[in-house]
């Protein structure tokens, strides 16, 4: 799986890249802008983002802002802020996701379609969904090793 997203978000980034370097050619250098480019570059411009917060989820390596750790001494308070944390990003990202889910239900009824090429946008609108219903399942299993990881310790405690 690492290395699937590694090359999804490489091919993803170099797309995005390839693609503003040829709408700043056409349009600077030899004064042709392409029509419609800006719409196409919407698509991979947004699961490149998307799927990138997935993958920040999935290494848990989101930024953080963690105060209360500089006041925490043990590993067993550490561990208790750290399934607080996790629980509340999970209640909250089911949230957002049940919205996304709405939003993505919307779209596929109405079916919007882009104003110049009239591509369908559906294809953009469910990439917010999808990246959550992924991020979801990396914070729940991360919200379980640290569950584990406090239980653990506990049993090691009482023997």
């Amino acid at each position: 799986m690492n290395k699937t997203i590694n090359y999804l978000l490489t091919g993803l980034i170099c797309l995005v890249a390839g693609g503003q370097f040829f709408q700043v050619m056409t349009r600077y250098v030899f004064e042709i802008p392409v029509m419609g480019l800006e719409e196409t570059l919407l698509y991979p411009t947004l699961w490149l983002y998307v799927m990138g917060a997935v993958n920040a989820s999935r290494e848990n390596t989101h930024i953080r802002a963690n105060v209360l750790e500089i006041f925490i001494k043990t590993d067993r308070q550490k561990n208790i802020l750290a399934i607080v944390g996790e629980a509340l990003s999970l209640i909250i990202g089911c949230w957002l996701t049940y919205w996304a889910w709405d939003f993505t239900k919307y779209s596929l009824r109405v079916w919007k379609e882009s104003p110049t090429l009239y591509l369908p946008t559906f294809y953009v609108d469910v990439a917010l969904v999808v990246g959550l219903v992924l991020m979801m399942l990396f914070t729940a299993r991360q919200l379980w090793q640290h569950i584990r990881e406090l239980s653990t310790e506990e049993a090691l405690e009482h023997d």
